[in-house]
């Protein structure tokens, strides 16, 4: 069964740097659009970034545009957010999700991973 692993977070200082990593089997990232959600204690769920399956077009929220950097590698099946400098708010549980097309609606996409070790930069 296909599945999408994260894997980065933890607990980090604000101000430090975090890169979280989302890997699949079979190829499968490849052929879609990819990106990253988050969740925070009590809030909604809420999209960081996404990117096409071709990396060619990226998908940015204007609130944390500029703070999230969001990358693949086709060829390793991967793709990456990063952020080089985090803040309180960027507590939260990232997750990676796949599909057909990017948006900021978690309703659209398929496969989703359990969500990386909660990112806690308080």
């Amino acid at each position: 069964q296909v599945q999408l692993v994260e894997s980065g977070g933890g607990l980090v200082q604000a101000g430090t740097s975090l890169r979280l990593s989302c890997a699949a089997s079979g190829g499968r990232l490849r052929n879609y659009e990819v990106a990253w959600f988050r969740q925070a204690p009590g809030k909604e769920r809420e999209l960081v970034a996404g990117i096409s399956a071709h990396g060619d077009r990226t998908l940015d929220v204007d609130s944390l545009r500029g703070r999230f950097t969001i990358s693949r590698d086709n060829a390793k099946n991967t793709v990456s957010l990063q952020n080089f400098s985090l803040l309180p708010e960027d507590t939260a549980v990232y997750y990676c999700t796949d599909g057909m097309e990017l948006t900021n609606s978690g309703d659209y996409y398929y496969l989703w991973g359990q969500g990386s070790q909660g990112t806690d930069a308080s």
